[in-house]
């Protein structure tokens, strides 16, 4: 499962990303709980298990340092992603219609209804109705309306489905990681040596942040902060 998620990680590493205030905060509170309560927690138990003597032969210690690997690479990760994310929030303009973070209930030629939300790809969720806008439900719903059919290639063959509702979320303002923050994560986190137990002091009101940025890919322009934008059409 680690190196499934290591895989999907470095693919989408250069790919500039649309995602829902909901979306940024879950990944922004991942990458606080992984600094803050995680990480420390693991860097404790392998400077206990280096205590105890050889290094070579103790279990203990060796895979904590393996996990300790894994979750600094998920900081990394989630460090970059948001900054490099773009927050897309729905304008009264474009109700009536599916856009980026819209939900949108279905009905199948049985009558069957189901109900999912237009998400980007960090978000996707099947179990939740989450659908990526990468994935063949997304694209054939976007810029349809209540009333509209669509049909889509599903792996069991043809669906066609009739919009009957949309409907958006409205979702408060979302507090960007701190830039402050950036060069203690970067710091602290090394491929081969532990950082201290506990989060940098000078961290404000226990705020977790992560490394400092890199120069974006994709053509994204380079910003200190998630960039902010109305639902892309």
């Amino acid at each position: 499962m680690a190196s499934a998620r290591r895989k999907r990680d470095d693919e989408g590493a250069g790919k500039p990303r649309f995602i829902t205030p909901a979306g940024y905060r879950r990944l922004r509170e991942e990458l606080e709980r992984l600094w803050k309560v995680e990480r420390p927690k693991v860097t404790h138990e392998v400077s206990e298990a280096a205590a105890l003597g050889d290094r070579s032969e103790n279990a203990e210690y060796i895979y904590g340092k393996k996990r300790l690997r894994e979750i600094d690479r998920r900081l990394r990760y989630l460090s970059e992603l948001l900054d490099r994310l773009t927050i897309v929030r729905f304008e009264p303009t474009q109700r009536g219609r599916v856009f980026f973070g819209a939900w949108v209930t279905l009905e199948d030629e049985e009558g069957e209804r189901r109900r999912y939300r237009i998400v980007g790809p960090d978000e996707l969720d099947v179990r939740s109705g989450k659908v990526s806008t990468e994935s063949p439900m997304a694209q054939a719903l976007l810029g349809k309306r209540v009333g509209d059919e669509v049909t889509v290639e599903r792996p069991k063959g043809i669906g066609v489905y009739e919009v009957v509702a949309i409907d958006y979320e409205q979702e408060g303002a979302v507090e960007a990681v701190d830039e402050s923050l950036r060069a203690e994560l970067s710091r602290a986190i090394t491929d081969d040596e532990p950082a201290p137990a506990t989060p940098p002091s000078s961290a404000p009101r226990g705020r977790a942040g992560p490394p400092p940025r890199r120069k974006a890919c994709s053509g994204s322009a380079p910003s200190s902060r998630s960039r902010t934008r109305s639902t892309p059409r």
